[in-house]
């Protein structure tokens, strides 16, 4: 029960804490009251706002700067996708699962983009591809292999699908690794990726499904059991 009370108390100082942010108008980069201020504000212990403020920086909203103090920020969806990749179970089962989330947000994608695709979307794509050759680093190549994904959710502009895709980046980025220290793996990846953009440039709804599905499907070869 003493534990209860405390996180209750807790919970009660982050939401005034909140409430204090919205009522002054503070943004990202503004510092916040002392430790001792908030305390006397709120009629709480040091140990308590100290406990809330832990909590604020769990969650991407604030971090301590030297002599400066609690500083505004804006690292949100970097916390919650270090949470998600420390939480989460990298199993085969998991592998399949995002894969099956990629299969059913990705190949899903085409009327968004055939509306909202610019030709500067589609060069950047093309960049980051091309890059994925120019690479001797399987890592460096999962992380271009991601980025060329990210940039495509994204030129869909629906910003809840782009954050939700951001999260599950340490995820999707292993499964991207797999097999990308083989030379004829990262050729085949640019090459569909190019027929996936080729599908684009056409307006090709059912090349574009066809092309993303048979990419997706090939990531999946080089999962172990």
């Amino acid at each position: 029960m003493q534990y209860s009370n405390r996180a209750s108390a807790v919970d009660d100082v982050v939401r005034q804490i909140r409430g204090l942010i919205r009522e002054r108008g503070l943004g990202v980069g503004d510092v916040l009251p002392s430790e001792v201020e908030l305390a006397a504000m709120f009629d709480s212990s040091r140990n308590t706002v100290r406990e809330a403020f832990r909590t604020l920086k769990a969650y991407g909203v604030a971090e301590s700067r030297q002599k400066v103090g609690a500083v505004l920020t804006d690292q949100h969806q970097n916390a919650m996708c270090d949470l998600f990749s420390f939480a989460m179970e990298i199993s085969v089962d998991a592998f399949r699962d995002i894969q099956g989330y990629r299969r059913l947000t990705e190949m899903n994608l085409f009327d968004l983009l055939a509306d909202r695709l610019t030709g500067e979307a589609l060069a950047e794509m093309e960049a980051v591809n091309a890059a994925i050759l120019r690479t001797e680093d399987a890592e460096r190549a999962s992380e271009l292999d991601f980025e060329f994904h990210r940039l495509l959710v994204g030129a869909a502009g629906n910003r809840t699908l782009s954050e939700t895709y951001g999260m599950l980046k340490p995820v999707i980025q292993r499964l991207m690794l797999a097999g990308k220290s083989q030379r004829l793996t990262l050729e085949t990846v640019v090459a569909e990726h190019r027929d996936i953009l080729q599908a684009l440039r056409c307006r090709d709804r059912i090349a574009f499904v066809y092309h993303m599905d048979r990419h997706l499907s090939a990531g999946l070869e080089f999962i172990v059991e």
